[in-house]
C-alpha cells in the first residue's frame, strides 16, 4: 500500500487544477477560432460564390472553422510533429466520412482541401514569427 503525504496530495491537486485550467483556456480559444472561422467562411461562400445549397456552404464553413480551431489548439509544444500530423489526418478523415454521408464523396473532397490549406497557412504564418507560434 502506498502512503501519500498531505503535501504530496496537495501538490498533485494543484498540478491537476493548473493543467485543467490551461486546457479549458486553450479549448475556449480554439472554439473561438472555430466559430469565427466558420462564420467568416460561411458568409464569404454564401454572398460571393454561387453555391449548390446552403447545407453544403455550411459544411464547407464548418470544415474551414474546424481547421482553424484545430490548428490553434495543436499549436503548442505539448504535441509532437507526428501527433499534429496524425490528428490533422484524423480531422480530415472525419470530414470526409461526414461529408460523404451527408452529401457525396465528390462534394466532400473540397472540405479536405480547405482543411489542409488552412493548416498549411496557419503554420506558414507561424513560421515567420521568432517564437514559431501564433499563440503569443
Amino acid at each position: 500500500m502506498i502512503h501519500f503525504k498531505l503535501t504530496d496530495l496537495w501538490l498533485l491537486k494543484l498540478k491537476i487544477s493548473i493543467f485543467a485550467s490551461l486546457f479549458i483556456f486553450d479549448m475556449k480559444k480554439a472554439l473561438l477560432y472555430f466559430a469565427l472561422g466558420t462564420v467568416v467562411s460561411f458568409l464569404i461562400n454564401y454572398f460571393f460564390y454561387s453555391s449548390e445549397s446552403i447545407g453544403l456552404d455550411l459544411y464547407y464553413a464548418i470544415a474551414f472553422g474546424f481547421a482553424w480551431g484545430m490548428a490553434y489548439y495543436l499549436d503548442t509544444p505539448n504535441f509532437t510533429l507526428p501527433q499534429k500530423l496524425g490528428l490533422s489526418f484524423l480531422g480530415m478523415a472525419i470530414l470526409v466520412v461526414l461529408g460523404a454521408f451527408m452529401f457525396t464523396l465528390e462534394l466532400a473532397i473540397p472540405s479536405i482541401l480547405k482543411f489542409s490549406t488552412v493548416f498549411v497557412a496557419y503554420y506558414l504564418i507561424a513560421s515567420f514569427r521568432a517564437s514559431k507560434t501564433l499563440r503569443r
